[in-house]
């Protein structure tokens, strides 16, 4: 037999003989009787308290739509005194009224598109308020506007009129008030006397239902409380106003509009006064709340609002004319009780002995020795548990080794990391959203000067002024869950100086996806930076050295001319004006040349600044005019007129240009036209399409443009067009080339105009 079974067998017949005992004492006693007798006394005195309660009910009803009776006359009295146009009313006049007609105030509410406003008042607190959030009393408003009636539920409906319920005031939270408002039709505005109506809430609390509540419950100890219920609001989240800034609670609002609610049980009680609304019959439960046994009834009230109260009795008052029964069987039920309690000692004391060893087997485990063994052996449920928890230590001891060892990888997998971020010789620094440093490494500290204890918490402020905008677009880029690879830019270091970075940003995400925080690698380019200066220099010059032929060859035509001249005047011993001008001209043909010649080769600082490109394209024609003509080239430049400029460095885009050129002028050994058109799109970008007629460029070749050292020609380096790159990338343009063996090239970069 299962454990089960011994408990439930052995406890079933001590249990039986209780009950047994227990009942045929019971049912020879009085109890059952008494209980319906006292039953029936409570739901007499709670139909007796409905009564009262009702007429009470009534009678403050009646005194509220008395006084709503004296404010639709006091309504019609201001109206026969009042202009009907509401512009020809003034708030003194409304003063004037309210102390003539015995109200408080009146206020004039009037009407624009769908919401009613408090025009005129002689209360300046009432005036411009809006009653688009009052509720019911919104719609009441809009149904005197619109139809000069009022059908909602609430408050007093009379020819023209509509009263609601007395309440607090919105102007004053402080005042309890009784308002009327009335509307014919004859004026543009709906008038609202109002009064003070703490008479009324005076009355519930003096010989009103409150009074009458408070007065039940004193008089009969047995009543622990009565309670209203309203239909319209119980079983519903309180509806709290502000007004004036003070929250309310309004009293047309309140789930129970009296007594009081402390024995609460509002799943059962809101489905029996469901019941009690539905059959207009009484309900009466039983029920053990806040630990006490009562009884409820629950009886339905007729007043102009569906209202149900509840009478909750003690039932102690039951056992009183049991006691002496219940201290009779007391003394038998505590004679069978011992025997329970000794009978059962035994036969616990035999059956948890297993038990026993089963609480020390999972103590051990508890304290971490999964090494204690339990010897029960039996087949029943103790035995079966007794099996499983030394399956349980043992799967445990198997589970627990695991995690040691993944501990110690994770470990040895944090200190790899640590390591190789301490280790690495690019700088990592790592932010929170807020831009506050949360963690750097050893690199950090050596490139940018901040040691770790520095830049912790801090915002970096390293970005000189002229990347703020491109910094903030690449936050903006990381934060919407992309990442930047090897961007190119510069910071300060702590002191100051700036530093050319390749900077690499990404997002930290948590286990749920969402960005907390961003990481920045960065790697000092300076050196090869400086690499790429010396290459462009380098091409640079070789340029310059190219084109020196030909701005010899144009230098010599002026000085042959000057030569003439001067043997000239050797022989004569003068010269005309005319000759001396001619002269003059040579000479500034000479000095053009050689100053063009010049700010092209000498090396400057790189400051973008507006450039023009027309402007420039033709000083670079000049210089290469020469080296054109020596190789029966023709120039031509096609632009746009008023083309915007470019924000550049013109002596790098001068070296561009030239390359270009000059490669155009090299490709067509039979002579031919070089083409420079100039334009710009809708975009504003500035498109410069250089086209030759030269002899073209295999398909294949046209995949390896720009690579270093990459050439056809026998005495080139190859590093020209991979300059040239650089410099227009720089520039935020591109290079295209498009070309085709016997027809020509045409060599396309676009600029943009706000670099």
């Amino acid at each position: 037999m299962s454990i089960k079974a011994k408990l439930s067998f052995s406890i079933s017949i001590i249990v039986a003989v209780i009950l047994t005992l227990s009942t045929l004492l019971y049912y020879y006693t009085t109890k059952t009787e008494a209980e319906a007798n006292l039953e029936v006394q409570f739901t007499n005195i709670a139909k007796q308290i409905s009564s009262t309660v009702e007429a009470s009910e009534n009678a403050r009803q009646y005194m509220e739509d008395t006084l709503g009776d004296k404010l639709r006359i006091a309504s019609l009295a201001a109206k026969s005194q009042l202009d009907p146009e509401i512009k020809n009313v003034t708030n003194e006049q409304l003063v004037k009224l309210s102390a003539q007609l015995g109200v408080d105030h009146i206020t004039l509410w009037q009407r624009f598109g769908n919401d009613v406003v408090a025009k005129r008042s002689s209360d300046p607190n009432e005036i411009n308020m809006s009653s688009k959030t009052w509720d019911y009393w919104y719609v009441a408003f809009l149904q005197l506007f619109d139809k000069h009636e009022v059908n909602i539920v609430q408050g007093q409906k009379l020819k023209n009129f509509w009263s609601g319920p007395f309440n607090f005031s919105t102007s004053d939270p402080s005042e309890i008030r009784k308002w009327g408002y009335y509307y014919d039709g004859s004026t543009n505005y709906i008038i609202n006397p109002y009064v003070n109506a703490q008479v009324l809430l005076d009355f519930d609390y003096t010989i009103g239902t409150d009074a009458i509540v408070n007065k039940i419950i004193a008089d009969q100890s047995d009543i622990l409380e009565v309670t209203g219920f309203d239909l319209e609001f119980y079983g519903k989240d309180k509806i709290i106003k502000y007004k004036q800034g003070i929250p309310v609670y309004n009293l047309d609002v309140r789930a129970i509009p009296f007594g009081d609610y402390n024995y609460q049980d509002q799943s059962n009680d809101f489905l029996n006064i469901q019941q009690v609304n539905k059959t207009g019959k009484s309900v009466t439960v039983k029920r053990n709340i806040n630990g006490v046994p009562v009884i409820k009834n629950f009886i339905p009230i007729k007043t102009n609002k569906n209202y149900v109260f509840s009478v909750v009795f003690d039932q102690k008052a039951i056992q009183k004319p049991v006691n002496q029964l219940l201290v009779m069987q007391f003394v038998i039920s505590l004679g069978l009780v011992l025997i329970t309690m000794i009978a059962s000692y035994f036969i616990a004391g035999f059956m948890l002995r297993g038990l026993n060893q089963v609480i020390r087997k999972v103590n051990a485990i508890a304290a971490g020795d999964f090494g204690e063994v339990i010897t029960i052996r039996s087949e029943d449920e103790l035995g079966l548990l007794a099996s499983r928890v030394d399956t349980m230590g043992n799967n445990l001891n198997h589970y627990t080794t695991q995690l040691k060892a993944a501990a110690e990888e994770l470990q040895s997998t944090k200190q790899y990391l640590e390591s190789f971020v301490n280790h690495t010789s690019d700088a990592i620094h790592v932010t929170d959203l807020e831009g506050h440093v949360i963690q750097v490494n050893i690199a950090f500290e050596k490139m940018y000067g901040w040691s770790q204890e520095e830049a912790l918490g801090i915002t970096l402020d390293n970005v000189p002024r002229d990347y703020l905008s491109s910094h903030k677009e690449l936050e903006a880029t990381v934060l919407r869950g992309g990442s930047v690879t090897d961007y190119e830019t510069v910071r300060y270091s702590k002191s100051g100086k700036l530093i050319d970075l390749s900077i690499t940003i990404s997002p930290i995400r948590d286990e749920l996806g969402t960005i907390i925080a961003i990481a920045t690698i960065s790697r000092n380019i300076t050196s090869r930076k400086q690499t790429e200066e010396i290459i462009r220099r380098s091409e640079k010059l070789s340029v310059v050295g190219q084109i020196a032929a030909g701005v010899a060859h144009e230098v010599r035509n002026p000085l042959t001319t000057l030569r003439g001249f001067v043997q000239l005047h050797k022989q004569t011993g003068s010269l005309s004006p005319a000759h001396l001008e001619i002269m003059l001209g040579e000479l500034d043909q000479i000095n053009m040349i050689v100053s063009e010649f010049l700010v092209f080769a000498k090396p400057q600082a790189t400051i973008y600044q507006p450039v023009n490109i027309i402007r420039l394209v033709g000083d670079i024609m000049m210089l290469l005019d020469s080296e054109a003509k020596m190789s029966n080239v023709q120039l031509a430049l096609l632009a746009e007129a008023e083309l915007p400029e470019v924000i550049g460095e013109a002596n790098q885009l001068k070296q561009v240009f030239v390359n270009i050129m000059k490669n155009g002028i090299e490709s067509m050994t039979s002579g031919g036209v070089l083409s420079v058109k100039v334009a710009c799109d809708a975009n504003r970008v500035i498109i410069l399409q250089f086209i030759d007629q030269g002899c073209g460029i295999a398909e294949s070749d046209l995949l390896r443009l720009g690579e270093p050292f990459f050439t056809n020609k026998t005495s080139g380096n190859g590093l020209g067009l991979m300059v040239s790159q650089q410099i227009i990338a720089a520039h935020k343009g591109t290079i295209v080339f498009h070309s085709e063996l016997g027809s020509g090239t045409c060599v396309e970069i676009s600029l943009p105009t706000d670099s």
